[in-house]
């Protein structure tokens, strides 16, 4: 099933905010943050997830 425009752009409001707090994860030390590593990886696949829904095959996220 095809998204509507407006469904797209809350889904690329989501990814924009989980590229957000992926970027602001990466700025605190890992230890302070219990569980860090299940939770990059939670949002790992969550960005990815949504990426594909908008039709992206390959991962768009590539952090400097």
């Amino acid at each position: 099933m095809k998204l509507t425009r407006v469904e797209r752009e809350r889904v690329t409001d989501s990814i924009l905010k989980i590229q957000s707090v992926r970027r602001n994860l990466d700025a605190i030390e890992n230890a302070q943050i219990p569980n860090a590593e299940a939770i990059e990886g939670c949002l790992e696949a969550a960005d990815e997830s949504l990426k594909e829904a908008l039709g992206y095959s390959a991962p768009q996220d590539k952090r400097d």
